[in-house]
């Protein structure tokens, strides 16, 4: 762990958000939406200057925002991208956000980026590779990166472990934190046939600073993580379940395409608050 982290302490907790998405910018800016905070696609806010920083500096002012990329390819074998990570750390300093994110996975090889979050092999040897880059990004930041597992499609025969097993050694050996995404546990539970409820019980509890909600498409033979659908009703099931393990973690619902009118997003961010509000009424949750 690099010496500038401080220990781990008691997480934050900013409430209810949403994904920051251009087609909300006025709505937001024209009223008080009932929204606690926004996640930003950091990829979205590293050219200086333009419209999108703008609002987003307008939005800032007035809300908490958390950071969340997709091009760090923590997985990868290509060297680590010092001008991404220079990038994202001034955007950091900028804004402030009370954390910054990226995916387990890998993006790209030899310099080609495939525009896709790619799974890893759960091997000893795969764990040693990403908990040392973890480490290198966390020095050059100067802050701990929360890591979200990805929904996937395929699997590595050389697999030594689950994939819970996988992300909770991660976070162990880097002492880095988990952004658990609940859609993309029940997206890879039914494509590879494990039972979600193993997923929640391997993942430690103090690690978890947020949680994704979302919508897929349901295919044939399998599902696609696609953020174009409301969140379904097995998925806020398994949300409700990951409350009472966890306890009051930071919750968001992304929209990436056919995106609705905000109101409606915030009914549906309703919703997961009612969820969350049942076990602590009942004196349940840790």
């Amino acid at each position: 762990m690099s010496s500038r982290l401080t220990p781990l302490g008691r997480r934050p907790y900013l409430g209810f958000g949403l994904g920051l998405r251009p087609d909300h910018y006025e709505a937001i800016l024209a009223g008080e939406p009932h929204v606690d905070w926004f996640e930003v696609l950091t990829e979205n806010y590293l050219v200086p200057g333009g419209k999108p920083l703008h609002y987003l500096t307008r939005i800032r002012e007035r809300y908490p925002l958390v950071m969340h990329g997709v091009s760090l390819s923590i997985g990868g074998t290509d060297p680590l991208d010092r001008d991404y990570l220079r990038q994202v750390r001034e955007l950091a300093a900028r804004i402030e956000p009370a954390w910054v994110s990226d995916h387990l996975c890998w993006t790209g090889l030899d310099g080609t980026n495939l525009h896709d979050l790619m799974p890893l092999p759960y091997t000893e040897e795969a764990l040693r590779h990403v908990v040392g880059r973890v480490g290198a990004v966390q020095e050059f930041l100067g802050r701990r990166i929360l890591l979200e597992n990805v929904s996937s499609y395929v699997s590595y025969r050389e697999s030594e472990m689950t994939e819970w097993e996988f992300l909770a050694e991660v976070a162990r050996r880097a002492d880095c934190l988990i952004l658990l995404d609940i859609n993309n546990i029940y997206v890879s539970a039914f494509n590879h046939d494990f039972d979600p409820a193993d997923y929640l019980a391997g993942i430690p509890v103090e690690r978890v600073w947020q949680f994704h909600l979302a919508g897929h498409t349901r295919r044939e033979d399998c599902i696609i993580d696609t953020h174009d659908h409301p969140v379904i009703d097995p998925v806020w099931s398994l949300y409700a379940d990951a409350v009472r393990r966890f306890g009051a973690v930071s919750a968001m619902i992304e929209r990436d395409a056919d995106i609705p009118p905000l109101e409606d997003l915030i009914a549906e961010l309703d919703y997961a608050r009612g969820i969350a509000a049942a076990p602590r009424a009942a004196g349940l949750a840790p």
